[in-house]
């Protein structure tokens, strides 16, 4: 028993935790997302159940899945780069922005109430998602990337987005790429190179912002990253984010704008229902 939590509860926890790992590494391959929209709910739960303290549970949670995020996008970047659909000249030019971004995001979300994460979230994903599964490719701002400037100014604000979020920024990108007439397979296995720029500086930062915090976290947190679900997450997201790379590119365009799209609808109707209830 730990904490006062039987022995056969906390087993049931981690097996949980070790599957939906699993399901975070798939969710990185097939849609270049960092994973974050299941990290999140279900570390969420899983400090309420141990008995985490409402101040610390959400951002324990968000900072948590950031750094679960870590090595799930550098396989998953690894494994669209291999397939040589990653533009990295876009890549290049949101990198310093987007770091600004995460560390503006990780400092807003220190005194951030929880439901603002959800409320971000669902109205994003309802965008991307109605656009995806109507396949309304007349919603475009351009036929090509903008400028510099105004790619700069989208870099800055997906950062603050994502870190606000606990995800790895590929749901936002991957939406504004398809405004500009990218491809969904090129959105996607490029977007999967934003989670390595959003998650490593968005942990750093959690780590930092939970600092004061220490003594109320649950052991083994460092701020508020929670190392136990690390440990539990990280193994089979790393070993399934490949697998989602694979069946991304053997998906036809209209057959993963349908499956991205569900997805999104999925994740919004579960942050509608915890806000409502």
């Amino acid at each position: 028993m730990l904490a006062g939590i039987p022995l056969g509860d906390l087993a049931f926890l981690a097996v949980s935790l070790v599957l939906a790992g699993a399901v975070t590494g798939l969710l990185a391959g097939v849609f270049g997302v960092g994973g974050g929209a299941v990290i999140v709910p279900v570390l969420y739960e899983v400090f309420r159940v141990i008995g985490v303290a409402d101040e610390v549970r959400m951002p324990l949670a968000v900072g948590t899945s950031l750094a679960v995020i870590i090595p799930t996008s550098i396989r998953s970047f690894n494994a669209h780069r291999a397939k040589g659909l990653v533009d990295l000249s876009i890549l290049k030019v949101w990198a310093v922005p987007v770091v600004i971004g995460v560390i503006f995001g990780s400092w807003i979300a220190r005194y951030a109430p929880a439901d603002l994460f959800k409320i971000i979230f669902v109205i994003v994903a309802l965008i991307s998602a109605i656009r995806l599964l109507f396949a309304a490719d007349r919603w475009k701002f351009g036929e090509d990337m903008p400028g510099k400037p105004l790619m700069v100014a989208y870099g800055g604000v997906i950062g603050v987005l994502s870190a606000l979020m606990g995800i790895g920024g590929g749901q936002l990108s991957s939406l504004f790429m398809t405004f500009y007439g990218r491809p969904i397979h090129q959105a996607v296995a490029t977007s999967s190179g934003l989670g390595v720029l959003i998650s490593i500086p968005g942990a750093l930062g959690f780590i930092y912002a939970g600092w004061p915090k220490m003594a109320i976290l649950p052991p083994l947190s460092l701020g508020y990253v929670s190392l136990i679900g690390m440990i539990l997450f990280i193994p089979t997201s790393i070993w399934t984010a490949p697998i989602g790379a694979s069946l991304a590119h053997k998906l036809s365009k209209r057959r993963l704008e349908v499956a991205f799209g569900i997805f999104l609808l999925f994740v919004a109707s579960r942050f509608i229902w915890s806000l409502i209830h």
